[in-house]
């Protein structure tokens, strides 16, 4: 079911650029008191996108500070319209947030550790890192983007690091050897785009490491395709609808009056996930739950992150009272 919690207005107090596509935002709390949160956590952000109000959920940074948070937000100019309505944002500027929430928590009892990130999936890293660091944990980082301009808190992690940091500039990440470099007992923390996930979680396997000393969350959910428009068809409701190019599918289907679970809404929980009765085109699975096979099949679509190619037909939960 949906995680429930009270609504509290923060202020924006500070505003910087850490490159040029990923802004940080410190958010101070209304009454002045940020809640504690640890290593992993997120905040849910209420924005409006095209003049709807939809919630976004960024990452927070560094360590937690009992007076205000840290969020950064990369701007993506191809994507739903949440980054470039944050980005909108200055200092002054009021917006309503929901209490921080861990579903990436970091485990403090493991012998080593490796943390991976991806692009501005290095943003949960940086709390980790600063965590395991002033625990004295045995602790090394791959951080990997397209260019080193993209590096937000490089500086940050290697002050934390040291040489236990290095950089993967437009290459991929060498995981097998990487893994085959952990003790027993090691955990591998991954933050990043899906390829990147799928490529560890298929090392990690091959590895036979332990299933859940891998620990990982998405971050952007890309796809095979461009978003763009698609239609879906829900017989039980006797809908036919389109959902836009910068709307979700979880999204369109709520806003049509459909009710659907949902949890995470980063394709990791499953609990949107729905049963595909007819597909004329493609599924752009962009989730993490799902099996490759179950993909391969066609046969459920997370309703949070995936997206059609064509037209769609599914089977949801409702069904009419006897």
């Amino acid at each position: 079911m949906k995680t429930t919690s009270h609504w509290s207005e923060s202020v924006v107090t500070a505003v910087r650029d850490v490159t040029t596509t990923v802004r940080e935002f410190t958010l101070t709390p209304g009454d002045g008191v940020a809640e504690h949160w640890s290593p992993g956590s997120h905040l849910q952000v209420g924005v409006l996108v095209n003049g709807k109000p939809q919630t976004r959920s960024y990452s927070l940074i560094g360590t937690p500070d009992d007076s205000c948070y840290r969020i950064a937000v990369k701007r993506m100019d191809a994507g739903r319209g949440g980054s470039l309505a944050m980005w909108e944002l200055a200092e002054g500027d009021r917006l309503q947030v929901l209490a921080p929430q861990n579903h990436f928590p970091l485990a403090l009892d493991a012998p080593a550790y490796l943390l991976v990130a991806g692009g501005i999936g290095v943003t949960p890293m940086v709390s980790m890192a600063l965590a395991l660091q002033a625990r004295g944990a045995q602790v090394r980082m791959i951080y990997g983007v397209r260019s080193a301009d993209e590096l937000a808190y490089g500086d940050e992690l290697r002050g934390c690091l040291g040489d236990a940091m290095r950089t993967a500039i437009g290459e991929p990440i060498a995981f097998d050897a990487e893994i085959a470099a952990l003790p027993d007992g090691a955990q591998l923390y991954v933050c990043g785009p899906v390829p990147m996930l799928d490529a560890a979680r298929h090392a990690w396997t091959a590895a036979g490491r332990e299933p859940t000393a891998l620990r990982y969350e998405t971050f952007g959910s890309s796809g095979r395709f461009a978003p763009q428009a698609f239609r879906v068809q829900l017989p039980r409701h006797s809908l036919d609808i389109m959902v836009p190019a910068d709307c979700s599918l979880l999204d369109a289907l709520e806003q049509a009056g459909v009710q659907t679970l949902s949890d995470c809404k980063r394709g990791e929980c499953g609990l949107c996930a729905m049963d595909v009765i007819a597909v004329s085109g493609e599924i752009d699975h962009r989730d993490v739950y799902l099996t490759e096979d179950e993909k391969r099949e066609n046969s459920r679509i997370c309703a949070c992150v995936s997206r059609v190619v064509g037209e769609v037909t599914l089977d949801s939960s409702w069904r009419a009272d006897d």
